[in-house]
Parts: C-alpha cells; structure tokens; sequence
C-alpha cells in the first residue's frame, strides 16, 4: 500500500515538474509582442530575450526586417547602440508617406554596451509598418542573438508537422485592416477628419444620466430631525431645572 502511494505521489510531481518545464522552456526563445497587427499600420513589436548563449552573456541582437516592410523605426535604449542596416531595392517602391522610396532598412543591430548576462531578460523595440496587402500572413522577424562565446540564429519557421522548430523566429500574424465605413483608419483617432477626443467626450456625456434635482423631502426631514433633537434637548435641561427646584 505504501508502495503505491509512494509511486502515486513520483507520478503527480513528475506530472508537475513537466507541467513546469513548458513554460520555462517556451520562456527560453527569443519572442515578440504583439502576437498580431492589422495590415497597413504602425506597430511597435518589442523583442525580448532572457538567456545567453548556453550561458555566454549576450552582446548584440540583429533583427532581419521582412523584404515587404519598408517604414522601420528602432526605438534608442539606454545601455544599447543602435544601426540600420540599409539595403537596395529591386525596384522602387512607394513609401509610407507617398514618397519614392529605392531602399530599406534590412536589418536592425542592437549592441549591448556591457555584455547581459545569462539570466537576465531585456527588450528592444522597433517600430513598423505593416503592408497594406499582407492581411492573412505571417510576418517573420529572425534574430541573430550573438554572445561573448557563441550565437543562436532565431530564424526557423514551424515545420509543416505543425511541430515547433529547434529555434523559431519570431512572427506576427497580419489581420486585416481596421477601417471606418469610408475605408479609413481610426485606431489614432482623428484620421476620419472628426476629432476624436470630441466624439469621444460627447458620447462619455451622453452616457452619464442626467444630475438628479436636489432631494427637498430629504433636506426637509435633516432639518426636522435638528429640530426634535433641540427641542428634546430643551426639555431635558428645563426637567432638570424643575427638579432642583
């Protein structure tokens, strides 16, 4: 009987300590969030790492922007140099604001001013446009993490097994745009030609009832309430005054 309780409790901390392990293991990738963005918009997509390299403290973190992305901002961090790693267009292309645009930024180097070490987590930031075409898609950010000793290339894609890769890239998956009924985009407010802080404010307005006169019975029975305390406390004193008399 022993015996199986025993075995019974190996079993439940073995259950425990796997149930455990997913998400420590699922923490150890580099990841990126938000896990999605509407197509056509601006997103800031914070990457994040939490490990070296097999315990080598990292030094640099190289994101590779996809081809079809042409308006990226890297955000400056305090303890980090940034780069733009620029490369040629095939062709031309319109930019974000209607500008002919012949290039892109290909890459985004972050280098660490002191090395991070193993164990610790950080982010950086990039800010970018999705295409307008891309709804429906998955966009792919590889990350070259290098370190003092070694580097993991974050760049594989889930297999067709559905089964999730050695080191995956990380990817957002593109929805489809967010649009008022004359196809323009309202998620920053104000791009319908309406302001939306206004709009806002009235619906806010509208949805508050209205103030409720004041309560005259209530004051009326306050104001009697002082009343019939003065009086029971005139009659109490005059009581006391004619028994000493």
């Amino acid at each position: 009987m022993r015996i199986a309780r025993l075995t019974a409790a190996g079993l439940g901390a073995g259950a425990l300590f796997a149930l455990a392990a997913v998400p420590l293991a699922a923490s150890a990738h580099v990841t990126v969030t938000p896990g999605d963005a509407p197509a056509g918009a601006s997103a800031v997509l914070t990457f994040s790492v939490g490990h070296g390299c097999d315990g080598s403290p990292t030094t640099a973190l190289t994101v590779d922007i996809p081809e079809n992305v042409l308006s990226v901002t890297p955000t400056v961090k305090p303890g980090w140099t940034v780069e733009k790693v620029m490369v040629p267009l095939d062709e031309p292309a319109e930019g974000a604001h209607g500008d002919t645009v012949t290039e892109r930024v290909g890459q985004v180097v972050y280098t660490a001013e002191t090395p991070l070490p193993d164990g610790y987590r950080d982010t950086i930031e990039v800010q970018v446009r999705t295409p307008d075409d891309a709804a429906g898609t998955t966009l792919a950010f590889p990350v070259l993490q290098t370190c003092v000793e070694g580097e993991t290339n974050w760049a594989d894609l889930p297999t067709d097994d559905g089964a999730e890769p050695e080191s995956p890239a990380p990817t957002i998956a593109v929805t489809e745009a967010a649009a008022d009924e004359h196809g323009a985009s309202t998620a920053s407010g104000g791009h319908d030609g309406h302001d939306a802080s206004g709009d806002a404010a009235a619906s806010t307005d509208a949805s508050q009832p209205a103030a409720s006169e004041p309560d005259v019975l209530a004051r009326v029975l306050g104001i009697g309430g002082l009343v019939v305390g003065v009086v029971g406390i005139v009659l109490a004193i005059a009581a006391r005054a004619g028994k000493r008399a």
